[in-house]
């Protein structure tokens, strides 16, 4: 029984894929950096287009599988015959389909797409008086009729005119830079409110962390496919192999001149805390800098930071 049976069954387009060279764990000096690294199968990189620059409808020719990551992608066709880029690949959102069509409007909306909905990347729409009911009445029917058109599923759009409450991925934390965060199958973000100043929005990531991103920056409409991902099981230790991961030897099974955790009678480690091969600490040791109420250095961006221990097991039991 096939899991996914819309997958494309044939290979990439050609002109879309780089080689991808494989390095062994190795670093420009030929030594060892990472362990358990090695062979696997022969791959090419697709080239995935995370800045969706190019505006215009764009039709979905097929979704396909990608050795490189997680989530599936799909191969898009311009409609636009002047179009920079008429093919290109982008992320499947869960739920697109071969025959739908996404538009970008990253670069706003253009205009006379809507009647009485003029664009302001500043503001995000014309201000209209509030005294005038009429006025007001028709700013919301045209602000309705846009949300109609344009938050669908694949669809790119600045987060100023992505109404809070809705799911989204692939978010980006430059105007004009590729998409950064919420990438990986099965995840996606939620948008919780724009403040008042207009200048930044705030999202809530996957983990919990409600974070603060300017609303010029721009997010894709629905969550990443392949949510299955998550409960793959490889079966065999030939498949571990397929994915170019070679044998990891445990600690406690070198002897104590290799390791840390070597030596001794029995499966000891000396009663000694996780480590690496190298003394350091390998469990505890928190990487990450404080959040908003930590050191003055710690993320500013960060409004509140995911929840830990305890009350993310409160969370999960929920």
């Amino acid at each position: 029984m096939l899991i996914n049976p819309h997958l494309w069954k044939g290979k990439p387009v050609r002109d879309l894929t780089q080689a991808l060279r494989k390095k062994g764990g190795r670093n420009n000096t030929g030594r060892v950096t990472v362990r358990s690294r090695g062979g696997g199968h022969k791959r090419r990189l697709r080239v995935v287009d995370f800045h969706r620059q190019e505006p215009g409808p764009h039709d979905v020719v097929r979704i396909e599988y990608d050795p490189n990551r997680s989530a599936h992608i799909a191969l898009l066709r311009s409609r636009s015959k002047k179009a920079s880029q008429p093919w290109s690949y982008i992320l499947a959102c869960e739920g697109l389909r071969a025959g739908d069509v996404v538009t970008s409007y990253r670069n706003g909306i253009p205009n006379g797409l809507v009647d009485g909905y003029v664009d302001d990347p500043k503001g995000g729409r014309k201000p209209v008086d509030e005294d005038n009911n009429e006025a007001t009445s028709e700013a919301a029917l045209s602000l309705g009729i846009l949300r109609s058109l344009t938050i669908k599923l694949g669809n790119v759009l600045p987060l100023r005119l992505i109404p809070p409450g809705t799911v989204i991925h692939n978010l980006s934390l430059d105007a004009n830079g590729p998409a950064r965060l919420v990438r990986s199958a099965g995840t996606f973000a939620t948008m919780v409110l724009h403040e008042e100043q207009g200048e930044y929005s705030q999202v809530r990531l996957q983990s919990g962390e409600i974070r603060r991103i300017r609303s010029d920056c721009c997010a894709t409409i629905g969550k990443v496919s392949n949510g299955d991902w998550k409960g793959r099981m490889l079966g065999k230790a030939g498949r571990s192999r397929w994915l170019g991961r070679r044998p990891h030897v445990r600690g406690v099974a070198m002897n104590a001149k290799d390791h840390p955790h070597g030596g001794g009678r029995g499966k000891s480690k000396g009663n000694r805390h996780p480590a690496s091969p190298w003394g350091l600490n390998a469990k505890g040791k928190r990487t990450r800098k404080p959040g908003p109420r930590g050191h003055k250095t710690g993320n500013k961006f960060v409004i509140r930071e995911r929840p830990r221990g305890r009350k993310k097991i409160a969370l999960i039991v929920k």
